[in-house]
């Protein structure tokens, strides 16, 4: 499987294959005609609670990651289908966060892919 993580700001180009927003709010100041977006995956994005407590704070990251990953548990059919997608070609995960380390996309290609997460909590 091929899972490439992309920011909503870089332009589209043709081997990113599958493109899907996996943030709940739409990217600041990108239209839809930019974006080129296949979907809109809002369920498998982080809970509103647990986005604005993690604040994109690297400290935070290990916990972040934790709990990010017990929200997923939950998100069966959303993570098949976008195991699916990867399978059939590149798929790429669109996100807007700045820090291209720290993000709910990083944390979702892994579990896609089943890497363990990084850093202090299993």
């Amino acid at each position: 499987m091929i899972i490439q993580l992309k920011r909503a700001y870089e332009p589209a180009l043709p081997g990113d294959g599958v493109r899907v927003l996996v943030d709940r709010l739409w990217p600041r100041g990108i239209s839809k005609e930019v974006a080129q977006l296949d979907d809109w995956m809002k369920d498998v994005a982080p809970s509103t609670d647990l986005r604005k407590w993690f604040g994109h704070d690297p400290a935070k990251w290990p916990e972040f990651q934790h709990r990010y990953r017990e929200e997923l548990a939950s998100r069966g059919a959303d993570l098949d289908r976008l195991r699916d997608l990867a399978r059939k070609g590149p798929l790429t995960l669109i996100y807007a966060a700045h820090d291209e380390a720290h993000n709910d996309a990083v944390v979702l290609r892994d579990v896609l892919l089943g890497v363990r997460p990084s850093g202090g909590r299993p």
